[in-house]
């Protein structure tokens, strides 16, 4: 085609950007093999679509040969409209001088897996794939993971994990093993081996120990994931793991495939390069760059002359935060030698690092941050503002004293914005993790600041979610104790310390029988209580709440429960057992079901109505996050679902690609899902030791069996070794996990401080929530505490570190002035009676007239006697006694941290023993509003 564009100027006066030496240098680069290193904020979409305008404005390539490539559909499409938009403002292509008998092609933008799910498409049979191939949604990978466990023979005395956690662990597994390469029978073999060899090695501490049992779990959990495996070829289903695999495996071994594609694409753009898995990079190396993927020991068949096919990989090492799903940074790093030249020589390597978000103090802090990574990644430079910006950009950080008094701050802060003009949908709040969700939603509701939880981990961690996942959780697993314990200790049902107490003790007693004595061997008194029984379910509350449904208590040890409490804990009982009989049933009508029984969306709206309307809404969001898993499935299961919300809380992240809505809302999201996004104000709370950055390592594959161990790894060489197998080399390798870690949390911190366009606030605070010991400032904080000091920043608030002899204030305040249960909020009782009396006041008037009002929807208190039975054989709900309405508007987050004095629903005040462990987690030290999906 004709050359519309000659030199650079023009493009720069065509598209109407003034392009920076560096992004000119990519943007005109000969089509040849290169990597362009984008530092934050420094315009790598523009200069993609910039670069594809120019090699098509110039005539070196028609606009139908470029294939994009990226990770989501909205990068896709942003990407895809960028350069549509570019062509026609360069002139290139006019949708308005279009020759309908010759119309002008587009470039291919797509998806990683979509890209792999089109080759698989048109060349799967080569590797024998048949067409009728369908690609499973993630309801229906749960759904048939969870089959899979259910119809196992077993047994499987090592895994001793809940059913719902094995289907996230199953898919886990199974996930690594795509993402690697990594054949069954490899695993089998080295596990085998780590076994034999460990058989003879002394193994001195708990970690050592912890190996084989690990080993001996991902066995079992390796059958299982080959009877999933099965399942799915059985069906001619295939996952997103293995439309990579197979895709890797079809470039790998069909070198036609490739030649093929070469022809097509004459330019190929790799978006966000540094988050493609070792198997990716083996696809589109065998495709476009080595022609094998020599040199990595994975999936290598033979060598290969270089394709010197135009490829030019985008990406940020220092950006690389998805490493825990699989993610190699190792494969930006190595790009010019995975995708040499023609003569053998590495690609070339640029750099954008002129940053247009962020003023140039903002930048001053993010590069400090980033000082030791960039030492570790060739090609990296530190960011520089815009000319003009070198003095732009505020950090404000406040060190506080209380958690408590640090939502209070972010919160009045963020108001003050609000009040002086700044847009809410300019503002975001991002958290390491989700848990202080509740508290920060509250706290901007509380001031009339609209705000959004943005994605499914978020939704998880707030109340109205959250007591309606824990129900789900003891329906489907009676040892789901730590979820019964939120229920009982909950707004609804409001046991009291005591009563949990003996509640323990009975679920403990139906264990542990006679012969049982307390002065018997430990191991003998073990290996007794897991003989002939699943480890998992020993002790359970479930268990021992059905207790009191037996006629006239015949199954009572004497122990001094209370009446109000046996009147509840019957109630319940029942109620859940009702409930169960539904668990067959679509998943919506469940889930429908469990809000209808509980009451739950009733009492939301006796909230106050700015709060109800926000609990809601959040509650909708919920169910639609439900309703699309149930949709791409239409037999979706409870449990099913529930493995797939285990999933989403554990990584925060983003198994729902859930992003902010266009709404006028305060954004409050964790760090990890703020990539790729800007605000021009973000507040970053939780800057504590051990929290952000977090001092929790990465699951190890020497203690969870659902880890490919590093070994079998496609990027071995950038993880940590396990040399011996003694207390001086697990001690070396636990260290060097951590020092890895750090470097992950280096990356995430330096993601999220570079989010702002005007405003950082960062906090943190002295004591925790419910911490005897105090927290304190983290690196990052210090950090901005440095910044400011050195005048680009603003000091707010600075607590001095508390005495040593001082305890947490928060502690002491509860213990004297709350007693547990909470007692009702007075105003939204008076609602709820209110309602109450007006609805009874109609059923009367109905009945005086002779109507039939039907049934209500609550049936005879605990004390009345029926005078009708059910049409159905459901028993219908109680109606609590006036002394038992629950409050909604006393969150469960905000329980006092130990037992009062006296519980008021209680007969007897004879302080009673804890209960076992195993079977009441202690309540008291919980402030976690989701205690059933374990971090």
């Amino acid at each position: 085609m004709s050359p519309r564009i000659t030199d650079p100027e023009q493009l720069k006066e065509l598209l109407g950007i003034p392009f920076t030496p560096e992004q000119t240098a990519c943007i005109t680069a000969p089509p040849a093999p290169q990597v362009i290193v984008a530092g934050a904020g420094s315009g790598k979409t523009t200069v993609m679509a910039a670069r594809v305008v120019w090699l098509v404005g110039t005539g070196q390539v028609a606009p139908e040969q470029v294939l994009g490539l990226t990770f989501t559909n909205k990068a896709a499409g942003e990407l895809a409209e960028r350069v549509r938009k570019a062509l026609v403002a360069a002139g290139v292509t006019d949708p308005d001088v279009i020759d309908p008998d010759n119309p002008p092609g587009e470039p291919t933008i797509s998806t990683y897996h979509a890209f792999a799910g089109r080759l698989l498409t048109e060349h799967g049979l080569r590797i024998g794939l048949e067409p009728s191939t369908r690609l499973l949604a993630d309801a229906t990978r749960y759904q048939l993971a969870a089959k899979v466990l259910r119809e196992a023979p077993g047994p499987y005395p090592a895994l001793t994990r809940s059913f719902s956690t094995l289907v996230s662990d199953l898919l886990a597994l199974d996930g690594e093993l795509s993402e690697h390469l990594v054949r069954p029978g490899t695993l089998e073999t080295y596990d085998t081996e780590l076994l034999r060899d460990l058989a003879a090695a002394k193994l001195s501490n708990a970690d050592l120990r912890k190996i084989p049992e690990t080993a001996e779990a991902r066995r079992s959990l390796l059958g299982l994931t080959e009877r999933y495996r099965t399942a799915k070829r059985s069906r001619d289903l295939l996952d997103f793991g293995d439309q990579i695999a197979l895709s890797a495996e079809l470039a790998l071994t069909r070198p036609e495939v490739g030649a093929i594609l070469r022809e097509e694409f004459r330019v190929v753009l790799l978006d966000e390069y540094q988050d493609t898995s070792v198997a990716q990079r083996l696809l589109l190396s065998a495709l476009f760059g080595s022609g094998t993927g020599a040199g990595t020991g994975v999936g290598a068949a033979g060598h290969a002359p270089p394709t010197g096919h135009a490829v030019t990989a985008v990406g940020d090492p220092c950006q690389a935060i998805y490493g825990w799903r699989g993610a190699s940074v190792a494969n930006l790093d190595d790009f010019p030698e995975h995708f040499p030249h023609a003569d053998g020589t590495p690609a070339t390597r640029y750099s954008l690092s002129e940053n247009r978000r962020s003023g140039g103090r903002l930048l001053q802090l993010a590069n400090g941050l980033a000082e030791p990574l960039r030492a570790m990644h060739e090609g990296v430079e530190a960011l520089r503002p815009a000319p003009g910006a070198e003095r732009d950009g505020v950090v404000r950080c406040a060190l506080l004293r209380t958690h408590t008094e640090e939502i209070d701050w972010l919160a009045n802060s963020l108001a003050h914005l609000v009040r002086t003009g700044t847009p809410p949908g300019e503002i975001a709040v991002l958290c390491r993790t989700a848990g202080d969700f509740p508290e920060i939603q509250a706290a901007l509701v509380a001031r009339d600041i609209p705000v959004e939880v943005v994605g499914l981990a978020g939704l998880l961690h707030l109340p109205e979610v959250a007591d309606l996942v824990a129900v789900c959780e003891v329906l489907q697993d009676p040892g789901a104790n730590a979820s019964l314990v939120r229920l009982l200790t909950g707004p609804r049902w409001r046991i009291g310390p005591r009563d949990l107490a003996l509640l323990g003790r009975r679920a403990r007693l139906l264990v542990h029988r006679a012969g049982h004595a307390d002065d018997a061997d430990a191991d003998q008194r073990l290996a007794e209580a897991v003989e002939g029984t699943d480890p998992a379910e020993v002790i359970s509350l479930a268990d021992a709440l059905d207790t009191f449904l037996v006629a006239g208590d015949a199954a009572d040890d004497g122990l001094p429960f209370s009446a109000e409490a046996r009147v509840r804990f019957a109630r319940l009982a029942r109620e859940l057992r009702d409930l169960r009989r539904s668990l067959a049933d679509p998943l919506m009508d469940v889930l429908h079901r469990v809000l209808a029984t509980t009451g739950l969306e009733v009492e939301l709206s006796a909230s106050p109505q700015a709060l109800a309307a926000r609990r809601r809404e959040t509650l909708a969001n919920f169910l639609d996050t439900a309703a699309r898993f149930a949709s791409l499935d239409g037999e979706a299961s409870l449990l099913a679902f529930l493995g797939f919300l285990r999933t989403a809380a554990q990584y925060e992240k983003g198994l729902d690609n859930a992003l902010p809505g266009g709404e006028n809302t305060v954004k409050v999201l964790t760090a990890h899902k703020s990539k790729g996004l800007e605000w021009d104000v973000v507040a970053v709370p939780g800057l504590v030791t051990g929290q952000f950055p977090s001092g929790q390592s990465r699951d190890a594959w020497t203690a969870q069996a659902k880890v490919l161990p590093h070994a079998l790894r496609g990027d071995a060489a950038t993880l940590p070794a396990l040399d011996s197998f003694d207390a001086k080399g697990i001690k070396a390798f636990k260290e060097e996990m951590k020092e890895h870690q750090h470097t992950e949390e280096l990356r995430l911190g330096y993601v999220t401080f570079t989010r702002p366009r005007s405003l950082l606030l960062g906090s943190g605070h002295w004591w925790g929530p419910s911490q005897k010991k105090t927290r304190g400032p983290s690196a990052f904080l210090d950090a901005l505490y440095e910044h400011c000091v050195a005048g680009h920043g603003e000091i707010e608030a600075w607590a001095d570190e508390p005495a040593e002899d001082e305890e947490n204030p928060a502690l002491a305040e509860r213990d004297a002035d709350l007693a547990w249960p909470l007692p009702l909020d007075a105003d939204a009782l008076a609602r709820r009676r209110a309602a109450r009396d007006t609805v009874l006041a109609h059923l009367e008037r109905m009945a005086v007239q002779g109507d039939e009002p039907g049934t209500p929807a609550y049936g005879p208190g605990p004390g009345d006697v029926p005078t009708h039975e059910p049409w159905d054989e459901e028993p219908p709900l109680d109606e609590p006694p006036a002394d038992e309405d629950w409050d909604w508007d006393v969150l469960p987050t905000e329980r006092p941290p130990g037992p009062p004095e006296a519980a008021p629903d209680t007969v007897d005040t004879t302080p009673e023993p804890a209960p076992h462990a195993d079977a009441a987690p202690d309540t008291t030290q919980r402030t976690e509003p989701a205690p059933h999906i374990p971090a």
